[in-house]
């Protein structure tokens, strides 16, 4: 079978992990069969659907690098959808209905105080011609639904296994609004046909809709795709992210400075009961990508883990790979002597500003103890300086002041770079300099 997955967003906000997360699974599910990837942006609520959304969409999977190879708008292919409406009313799997929202929920609500499901009962298939034109005449714009045919449906799902939805418990569906707009359902599955998709790969909040899909197919006469559900992500306390996305979209993530690999790693990862590790290209998360790794329960989005993640992820990074990044942030001057001791100190790459400061800019004296950095200073050696000065000095000033451990090192460590952390001093002491270290401990900025 040749593998064709879509990614389909609606070009009405910004993309965020919860999609992103479904995006990448499809991505890395075709590009490990050797398929491809559409890109189908779902604009037809013409009313909410921006192209400044559009282009964000674009520039987000651009940026994760998540190429694909088709791309669709489905504004674009209304006439695909009406030939497939026409077809289905032919055949008398859509049909006309006329209630108004006012009297469709009467109905539900007497239906739950009778203790019965709320469905549909299907009046609407018992009006006769004489009927439907009088209703119409009298201004009244019919929506349209789907007739289910009442039967159990099963497929073989690739995240939850045998699956199985009775549709005899489900409301015909709406698939035409009154005003003549298309739902989802409807453009979904003729997309699905014509563009030649083989797996729709989506959040499980979709389950439900599967049986009634599996029959649109079947009723334009088309074989259905296979199906992969996976678990929604919830945050790290359980809670779903719906409510909590405002500082989850990718463009914000990518805002605060995090690496896209590390967020493609850690959506990549979690749920699947593999350990999250970082990863510096997506090839190396392809080849172990499974679809049944995954469970049903709903894998935890925990953004302090994410920023872990992206330290450990620039702790391995080459300077020839954060040069770009770096570059972006006005950091070019950065070279790739400071990058290596300063990438294991920082938790994104912006952070690095600061160890050049210290390195190769000026800092205020943070001398605590004059008489005792005047002597450090005296037993300076001088430059060339390597990885093997900073011992040979220390042990210099040891034997000059009777000092020793934190009481000796801890003072040094705050007068050459201000800080009383950061990497080790051996790698950062031939960066500073003679003469900056000079100047710092006899207490002057430099």
């Amino acid at each position: 079978m040749s593998v064709r997955v879509r990614f389909a967003p609606s070009p009405t906000g910004r993309l965020h992990v919860g999609n992103i997360y479904v995006a990448l699974n499809n991505w890395l599910f075709a590009r490990q069969r050797g398929g491809s990837f559409l890109l189908r942006l779902d604009d037809t609520d013409i009313e909410r659907s921006t192209a400044e959304f559009a282009a964000g969409i674009e520039a987000d999977l651009a940026w994760l690098g998540l190429a694909w190879d088709l791309f669709a708008r489905q504004s674009q292919r209304l006439a695909s959808y009406d030939s497939a409406a026409a077809r289905l009313k032919q055949s008398g799997r859509l049909y006309p209905c006329y209630e108004t929202a006012e009297e469709l929920a009467l109905k539900r609500k007497v239906q739950l105080s009778q203790g019965k499901p709320p469905v549909y009962d299907r009046a609407a298939l018992k009006l006769t011609d004489s009927d439907r034109a009088r209703l119409e005449a009298a201004g009244i714009t019919p929506h349209w639904r789907f007739r289910l045919e009442g039967r159990r449906v099963e497929w073989h799902d690739h995240v939850r296994g045998a699956e199985h939805i009775d549709t005899s418990s489900q409301s015909d569906p709406v698939l035409i609004r009154a005003d003549g707009t298309y739902l989802y359902t409807l453009p979904s599955v003729v997309d699905d046909i014509e563009l030649g998709v083989s797996h729709v790969i989506r959040g499980n909040d979709h389950v439900t809709n599967t049986a009634t899909q599996i029959q649109i197919f079947e009723a334009l006469g088309a074989k259905a795709p296979e199906f992969a559900h996976l678990p929604l992500l919830v945050d790290a306390a359980g809670e779903g992210l719906s409510k909590r996305l405002g500082s989850l979209s990718i463009a914000d993530l990518r805002a605060q400075g995090l690496e896209p690999m590390a967020l493609n790693a850690y959506l990549a990862h979690i749920g699947t009961g593999d350990p999250v590790l970082p990863v510096r290209h997506l090839d190396e998360l392809v080849a172990g990508h499974d679809l049944a790794k995954f469970g049903k329960s709903s894998p935890r989005f925990d953004p302090v883990e994410l920023l872990h993640l992206n330290a450990r992820l620039l702790h391995l990074l080459p300077f020839a790979e954060a040069q770009a990044h770096l570059a972006s942030l006005g950091l070019g001057s950065v070279d790739a002597a400071l990058w290596d001791v300063a990438r294991s100190n920082v938790e994104k790459v912006e952070e690095v500003a600061e160890w050049y400061r210290i390195c190769r800019g000026t800092i205020p004296p943070q001398v605590t103890d004059p008489a005792f950095a005047g002597a450090a200073a005296d037993v300076l050696p001088p430059e060339p300086w390597d990885e093997g000065t900073w011992k040979s000095w220390t042990d210099a000033v040891k034997a000059a002041t009777g000092r020793k451990g934190k009481d000796l090192f801890m003072p040094l460590r705050l007068a050459l770079t201000g800080l009383d952390h950061g990497p080790e001093l051996k790698l950062l002491l031939p960066l500073i300099g003679r003469d900056k270290a000079l100047r710092r401990l006899r207490g002057e900025s430099a």
